[in-house]
């Protein structure tokens, strides 16, 4: 008996080795193939491109509206892999009431496109869903949802935020009525140049 508990060890031994030997072998994707996978992905979302301006406004905890004016300005990084977006709110006084940074990623394997989000001293990851004429992303918070959905063409950008809370109906909660400013160099250019 201790002789085949041996050989049985040896013999897990082996295969394991010849596991690691083999993914080894097989090295890491090609980066040129996994990037431009993503560049194409993320060409499906050159429409946010810009600088984008407009009315909004979003109901305070207190049950009061607030109204704001919103701005974005979004653009591709590291040669069109990446999409960096930065939302700014202003109130009527011109101070800055909200400001969040997001960046959006695809992953080829997967298939799916990943929005991070940097907001209020917070930050998390969430899946961002293509639709034909926008996007949508959820934040999942226990029984409650909250869910973003927005509509883009040209020159117009309208986006709603809505609590969802299970079979009843989604309470608005973030309204933003935006118009494409202009093109946005940003982020690309400004970088540090080689000498």
């Amino acid at each position: 008996m201790p002789k085949l508990r041996i050989s049985f060890a040896l013999l897990m031994s082996f295969a394991a080795l010849a596991a690691a030997a083999s993914s080894f072998a097989q090295g890491r994707p090609d980066p040129a193939i996994t990037i431009a996978a993503q560049k194409t992905a993320m060409a499906q979302l050159k429409f946010m491109d810009g600088i984008w301006r407009g009315p909004a406004w979003t109901v305070l905890p207190s049950g009061a509206r607030h109204d704001v004016t919103q701005t974005e300005r979004i653009g591709p990084l590291l040669d069109g892999s990446l999409k960096l977006l930065e939302g700014r709110a202003y109130n009527a006084d011109g101070t800055t009431g909200f400001n969040a940074l997001g960046v959006v990623s695809y992953d080829p394997k997967a298939k799916t496109f990943n929005l991070h989000s940097y907001a209020q001293g917070m930050s998390g990851d969430f899946a961002l869903v293509p639709t034909k004429d926008g996007y949508a992303w959820e934040i999942p918070l226990g029984p409650m949802t909250i869910r973003y959905t927005a509509t883009i063409t040209d020159s117009t950008w309208h986006e709603v935020g809505d609590r969802i809370m299970g079979e009843q109906d989604p309470v608005r909660f973030f309204d933003m009525d935006l118009k494409r400013v202009s093109d946005s160099p940003w982020p690309g250019d400004g970088a540090v140049p080689p000498q």
